[in-house]
């Protein structure tokens, strides 16, 4: 029998977690999907559950519905176009993102953890570019969880239809990236990365932009 799996989703209404939810629901290997949102997914799927949660620095209230799964898929974020203050950046990107690696791990050692990082992230923190920094640090410390950890480094990630980039640059070099294997990946093509890591966990853990478009191919 093929191995099936139950996942966590979170970011699931911005344009990347959209797809990989899509992706998700779609996998016959997927067997349940558990999604952690601020507001309500307007979405119908007996394989999907919701989990309307406000506080992303603190799951005690919610934590009983996040033991026994395989994997999450921590597609939380926010371009630092929108936030420009390193603070309220890094409390978003780092913050959120370590509290959750905290309760899961201590829920469900050694879980496959997927980490939605960007092209150019700077692991050694000594990048001038501050969005740089904080998913370098953030890359590291998720390093030292009982985690299976998978940092994936998107360039630019084309949303499902429907839903727009999350910048205007993005959005206006669409036509000419789309078929680069290098700087593109399609939304629900990075949901079918994430489950093939979770899957078959391939020997690579830093996955840039060709990696994630060749684990997406990738078959049993």
């Amino acid at each position: 029998m093929s191995k099936s799996i139950s996942v966590i989703i979170t970011g699931a209404t911005g344009h990347a977690g959209s797809g990989v939810l899509h992706a998700c629901l779609g996998h016959p290997s997927v067997k349940g999907v558990l999604a952690i949102t601020r507001r309500a997914l307007d979405i119908k799927d007996e394989r999907l559950v919701e989990i309307v949660h406000d506080d992303f620095l603190d799951y005690s209230k919610v934590e009983d519905r996040l033991a026994g799964h395989d994997a999450c898929f921590w597609c939380l974020g926010v371009s630092s176009t929108r936030v420009r203050r390193e603070e309220d950046y890094r409390r978003i990107t780092y913050d959120y993102t370590i509290a959750a690696a905290k309760a899961l791990e201590r829920l469900s050692p050694g879980m496959t953890f997927c980490f939605l990082s960007g092209m150019g992230t700077d692991e050694t923190q000594r990048s001038r570019m501050m969005w740089a920094r904080v998913k370098g640090k953030a890359e590291a410390d998720l390093g030292m969880f009982d985690l299976q950890l998978y940092a994936f480094r998107p360039a630019f990630i084309h949303p499902l239809k429907g839903h727009r980039s999350s910048t205007l640059t993005g959005s206006l070099l669409y036509p000419f990236i789309r078929n680069s294997a290098k700087y593109c990946v399609e939304a629900d093509e990075m949901g079918l990365a994430m489950i093939n890591a979770a899957l078959y966990a391939p020997p690579r853990h830093t996955l840039e932009n060709p990696d994630i478009r060749e684990l997406a191919k990738m078959r049993g």
